[in-house]
């Protein structure tokens, strides 16, 4: 009676397509991944619990996951109460583990001039286009995208499961942005209020809204933004839709350099207290970025809507390296900009 399941991705990032059970509270019990809820079936009441192997599997055979198979009995095939044996066998293979080079494929000599042509109505793929540089001015009036409240991870982020399917087409995984996190003006998830129009919508309607009508956006959150699995489209998406700048209490070290990478100025409170100082309706300047290699501070400039302002000073971690990045619009500019150097200095 049970159910065989491959082993790939599917559970892991929220694709277990369930038949017994599609919506409601319930737990499982696994020997891998991490255990936070909706992890395997994209059901937030999903409740997900990490065991060893013969702890999974013994409550899989008892069906429950109150099972103790220390003490507690199955019945048998004529229902007589048995107890498991314990496991025994080989922790690793006595030999020794496989160990393969094969999967290499060496890209092709003349490969510049692969031309890779995708089907423009695809919903699956799409190429790449390059973000802007930087034009070497601060940034100034930034619209506030959204002030998140509370734990803000890389799935809050940019939400797995059904959303996969576009990870080959930016523009498309780009309408998940954010659809996790708590709006701190209004407690509800994923809602925004637009400050060109009035209206509320998801933020990532309301952050395409701003950068098609020639503004750009910033993202504010507490400590420990973009924790959990390292997915890059959880910097890409922002830049996608026009924010420049996140400003955290703290990041999650991974996806502060993923953040970096895509040319995003990624920025901590120095007081923590100024997160409150953020109002819904600010608008958001960031002077000093042309000294960020000699200093390790810039200033922030939040303009009121009654009129009054704050300025508030945050810090940054950028190497010169990443400094680099920034001034390119992303890291794979910058491979290209050095790309095309070294081509015409072989020419030359």
């Amino acid at each position: 009676g049970a159910t065989i399941m491959a082993n790939a991705c599917g559970p892991c990032i929220g694709q277990w397509k369930r038949d017994d059970l599609l919506s409601g509270s319930n737990s499982v019990v696994t020997s891998y991944n991490r255990n936070f809820a909706g992890r395997n079936d994209d059901n937030p009441q999903t409740h997900a619990f990490l065991a060893s192997p013969e702890i999974v599997m013994a409550m899989t055979l008892a069906g429950r996951i109150d099972f103790n198979p220390l003490t507690d009995t199955l019945p048998d095939a004529g229902g007589r109460p048995v107890m498991l044996d314990p496991p025994s066998g080989d922790e690793l293979p006595p030999e020794g583990l496989a160990t393969e080079t094969a999967g290499y494929i060496a890209p092709r000599e003349e490969g510049r001039k692969t031309v890779v042509r995708i089907n423009p109505a695809s919903d699956r793929l799409q190429l790449l286009e390059p973000f802007a540089p930087w034009d070497g001015n601060d940034l100034a009036d930034l619209l506030l995208l959204i002030r998140v409240k509370g734990k803000c991870t890389t799935d809050h982020i940019s939400k797995a499961g059904p959303w996969l399917r576009y990870r080959g087409h930016l523009d498309k995984i780009s309408g998940n942005l954010l659809m996790g996190a708590t709006n701190a003006f209004n407690g509800e998830v994923n809602v925004v209020r637009n400050q060109l129009t009035g209206e509320t919508g998801t933020v990532s309607q309301t952050a395409r809204y701003y950068r098609d009508n020639g503004r750009q956006s910033v993202v504010v959150s507490e400590e420990n933004y973009g924790e959990g699995s390292s997915r890059e489209h959880a910097a890409m998406e922002p830049r996608h839709l026009g924010v420049r700048v996140i400003i955290a209490k703290s990041f999650a070290r991974i996806h502060e350099t993923n953040l970096k990478k895509q040319g995003i100025l990624a920025l901590t409170f120095i007081d923590k207290d100024d997160y409150e100082k953020i109002m819904e309706d600010d608008l958001v300047s960031v002077s000093g970025i042309g000294e960020m290699a000699s200093s390790p501070t810039l200033q922030i400039r939040l303009q009121h809507s009654d009129g009054s302002s704050d300025i508030i000073t945050v810090a940054h971690t950028y190497s010169s390296n990443q400094l680099e990045w920034f001034k390119a619009g992303g890291a794979l500019n910058m491979l290209r900009d050095n790309r095309l150097k070294n081509d015409k200095n072989d020419i030359a």
